[in-house]
């Protein structure tokens, strides 16, 4: 991705104010933080004040904005988007056109993929996995190898653990 491109999804950004990262040549703004260990492929963007740190990678056209983080050997790839204050750690991985955001929690090695959303204070761990249309929001909690997947909704204090699988 070359900076005017950058600033179709950026408009103020400049040579100032982002650089592109060693490892994979990704864009990143120089609010964020992205460790030398880490990997932001060439049409990945870090902005605000996210951190990518260890061994984790973004790619694709995936975004990790505002205060994300992404740690460990976790990987957001595709059209991801990890926003807000949300977390993605461990070897979880986020893909395809899915949303983390708020302050939500994707870890261990979870996976969320295809559209799905994960938001508020939601986590998602274990060998979890959302995939499909499922949105995971408030203070529900997948864990396991618990499966959501289809249009299916997780909400409020729900849990879905151990080997539990909820398709809609």
């Amino acid at each position: 991705m070359t900076l005017s491109e950058l600033k179709v999804l950026y408009p103020t950004a400049t040579e100032e104010t982002w650089h592109q990262h060693s490892n994979g040549g990704g864009w990143v703004q120089n609010t964020a933080t992205v460790a030398d260990t880490a990997w932001v492929g060439p049409d990945a963007q870090v902005s605000g004040t996210a951190r990518v740190s260890g061994k984790a990678q973004v790619s694709g056209a995936a975004r990790v904005l505002d205060a994300a983080q992404v740690s460990g050997y976790a990987q957001v790839s595709g059209y991801a988007r990890v926003s807000g204050t949300a977390q993605v750690s461990g070897t979880a991985s986020v893909s395809g056109s899915t949303w983390v955001f708020g302050n939500a929690v994707v870890s261990g090695t979870a996976s969320v993929s295809g559209t799905a959303w994960v938001s508020g204070k939601a986590q998602v761990s274990g060998y979890a996995v959302v995939r499909g249309n499922a949105w995971v929001s408030g203070n529900a909690q997948v864990s396991g190898a618990a499966r959501v997947s289809g249009d299916a909704r997780v909400s409020d204090y729900a849990l879905v653990s151990g080997v539990d699988v909820v398709s809609e």
